[in-house]
C-alpha cells in the first residue's frame, strides 16, 4: 500500500488552507475530494469572510474570483406583508479591506484556493469517495474506499468533509448526528443583468449587498431568508433548524418554503425579471460549543464543518473558522513531524489553538444562541407582529388626538401582552442573541 505523509479527506476552505500551510513548509500531503473538483458540490453563494484568507494570500483582493465586496447590509424583520427593517451602509465598509467581507461561490473560490495549494505542492485527487478510516493498534493509518486495492495509508489523516461527517462518527470522535444538531439551506442563483442589480439595490461598481429576513420569512420555523448580490446575479435562499422544520411543516418540502419566500409581497419586486439559474440544497451545523465532537484521536484531526465549527449567530461565520481551523491543524501535523509523534497526547495542541484563538471563543460566546430561541421563539414570530400593529397604529393618520392614538396602543399592548415576560424575554436576547 503507498503511503504518504497527511492526507485531508475534503477539498473545502479547511481542507485546502491546511493543504497550502502544509505544502508551504514541505510536508508531502494529498487532498482527497468526493466531487469532480473542489467546489463542485458546494452550494455557497454567500458572503466569504477573508480575514484568514488575506493573511496567508496578499494578493487576494487582486487575484481571487469574489463577485462584489459587502458595502451595504440589510437586517430586516417580516411580519405577514409587512417589512421593517435597519440598512446598514457604512462608509468604512466601502473602502480596501471592504470589512474582509465578500460576495463568492464557493465553486469558483474553492478551484482558486486548490490551484494555490497545487501550485505549493499539495496532490489534489478528485472522484474519490472515502468510505472509512484504516486503523493500526487504534490509531488511524490511513483511508479506504471499500475495495481490496483502493486505500492510502499516511501518518495523520486531517478529516474535513463537511457538515454531513460519517466518518468523524465512525472514528467514534462524535455520536449519530441528529436533526437537532444540522440546519438545512436552499437557495437559488437567478440571474439578472448587472446595470438592474445595481440599480435596484442601490449599488456601485463591485458594491454588493447582504439582505437577511426574519420573523415571517421561513414560515416561524428557526431561521431566516437571505439575498446576496453577485455581479450579475442573485443568491436567493432560505435556511432554518431541520428538526423544527421535520416537526411542524410535515406536509411541505424545504422548496416550498423558498418559494413562498421568494413569493413575499417585499421580495418578489427585487427578483422581477430574474431566470433561476441553478437550485441547491445544503447541510449546515449546527452543533454549538457545548456538543462539539472530539477534535483529535491517535492520527487523525477533525477541522471545519465536520469539527462543527460554525458561528450559528447573526454572525453567520463559517468560512473564516474553518480557514483558521485549517491553519491550526496544519500547525500541530508541522509540530507533531518534528517530534516523530502523532499520538493524540501530540495531536491535542490542536484543540489548544483553537480555544486560545476567536474560533472557540465565539463559539462559546454565542453557545446558547439556537437553544434560546427555541424556548422562546415569540421573538421571531409573535413580537414581529405585534411591533408592526404598533407602527401602524402609531403613525396612521387620522383625527385622533395623538395622545389618544398612544393610550389606545399601550392599552391594546397591555391587553395582549405580559410586561414581565417581555421584560425577560427582552433580557434574554440581550444576554444570548447579541
Amino acid at each position: 500500500m503507498d503511503k504518504v505523509e497527511v492526507i485531508i479527506v475534503g477539498a473545502g476552505p479547511s481542507g485546502l488552507t491546511c493543504a497550502y500551510t502544509l505544502a508551504k513548509a514541505g510536508v508531502e500531503v494529498v487532498v482527497i475530494e468526493r466531487g469532480e473538483y473542489p467546489g463542485a458540490k458546494n452550494m455557497f453563494g454567500g458572503i466569504f469572510f477573508s480575514s484568514i484568507m488575506s493573511k496567508i494570500f496578499p494578493d487576494f483582493f487582486a487575484d481571487a474570483p469574489w463577485e462584489r465586496f459587502v458595502g451595504k447590509r440589510k437586517f430586516s424583520l417580516l411580519a405577514g406583508n409587512s417589512e421593517m427593517a435597519f440598512d446598514f451602509t457604512p462608509s468604512a465598509f466601502n473602502e480596501p479591506p471592504y470589512n474582509h467581507s465578500f460576495m463568492a461561490r464557493r465553486g469558483s473560490m474553492d478551484q482558486w484556493l486548490a490551484k494555490k495549494a497545487e501550485a505549493a505542492g499539495a496532490s489534489i485527487i478528485n472522484n474519490y469517495c472515502v468510505s472509512d478510516f484504516l486503523y493500526e493498534h487504534d490509531k488511524v493509518v490511513g483511508i479506504t474506499s471499500g475495495g481490496d486495492h483502493d486505500t492510502l495509508l499516511a501518518d495523520v489523516i486531517v478529516c474535513a468533509e463537511g457538515a454531513n461527517s460519517l466518518l468523524s462518527e465512525k472514528a467514534r470522535l462524535r455520536k449519530k448526528i441528529m436533526a437537532g444538531r444540522r440546519s438545512i439551506a436552499v437557495k437559488e442563483n437567478i440571474r439578472l443583468p448587472r446595470a438592474v442589480i445595481e440599480d435596484r439595490f442601490g449599488l456601485t461598481g463591485r458594491q454588493g449587498a447582504a439582505y437577511e429576513y426574519f420573523g415571517a420569512s421561513v414560515q416561524g420555523l428557526l431561521g431566516n431568508g437571505f439575498i446576496y448580490t453577485n455581479q450579475d446575479s442573485l443568491s436567493v435562499g432560505v435556511g432554518f433548524s431541520l428538526s423544527d422544520f421535520t416537526k411542524t411543516q410535515t406536509d411541505k418540502n424545504p422548496n416550498d418554503i423558498l418559494d413562498e419566500f421568494k413569493s413575499h409581497p417585499v421580495i418578489a419586486p427585487l427578483l422581477r425579471g430574474g431566470e433561476t439559474m441553478e437550485y441547491m440544497a445544503h447541510m449546515i451545523p449546527s452543533d454549538g460549543y457545548d456538543y462539539l465532537p472530539k477534535l483529535y484521536r491517535d492520527g487523525l484531526l477533525v477541522v471545519g464543518d465536520a469539527a462543527g465549527l460554525l458561528n450559528t449567530s447573526f454572525f453567520h461565520e463559517g468560512v473564516n473558522l474553518a480557514m483558521a481551523s485549517g491553519i491550526f491543524a496544519a500547525e500541530t501535523v508541522i509540530a507533531a513531524r518534528e517530534q516523530k509523534d502523532f499520538s493524540a497526547d501530540t495531536l491535542e495542541f490542536y484543540e489548544e489553538k483553537l480555544k486560545k484563538s476567536f474560533v472557540l471563543q465565539d463559539l462559546k460566546n454565542c453557545k446558547n444562541f439556537l437553544s434560546f430561541l427555541h424556548k422562546h421563539k415569540s421573538l421571531i414570530n409573535d413580537y414581529p407582529v405585534l411591533l408592526n400593529n404598533v407602527l401602524v397604529d402609531y403613525f396612521q393618520v387620522c383625527e385622533k388626538p395623538k395622545i389618544q392614538i398612544k393610550k389606545e396602543i399601550f392599552q391594546r399592548v397591555k391587553k395582549n401582552v405580559k410586561f414581565t415576560r417581555v421584560a425577560w424575554d427582552m433580557w434574554g436576547a440581550w444576554s444570548n442573541l447579541i
